[in-house]
């Protein structure tokens, strides 16, 4: 595919990836040029989108899952659940890219003119 930035756009939305309000896509998990290359390398938008969400799948091993400051304690959404669930969105959009991109070819026999 041919990256347009209606399709950035677009794909930045289905990886829950927004860029925050006036910042730029330095800000964001996934830069323009990551997308871009999704985009390319991919048949479909949904194709692109579950390999971001495999790519974002690898970038959350990284992150903590709790921390503390004095007596208080933070505790984040665990990374097995935040995995599962970045690997369960790529096989979601996995799918749909399977659907999207498929295609029927009929045979069809004229009638017979009289």
């Amino acid at each position: 595919m041919t990256p347009t930035p209606e399709l950035r756009a677009r794909l930045r939305k289905l990886l829950n990836d927004p860029i925050p309000a006036g910042g730029s896509d330095a800000d964001a998990e996934l830069s323009d040029a990551d997308l871009d290359l999704l985009l390319t390398e991919s048949q479909n938008l949904y194709g692109a989108a579950s390999a971001g969400w495999t790519m974002k799948a690898g970038l959350l091993q990284a992150q903590i899952e709790s921390y503390s400051v004095g007596q208080e304690r933070y505790d984040l959404t665990p990374l097995k659940d935040r995995l599962a669930h970045a690997l369960a969105m790529a096989q979601q959009y996995a799918n749909l890219a399977q659907v999207s991109g498929s295609s029927v070819i009929l045979r069809l026999t004229p009638p017979e003119v009289l």
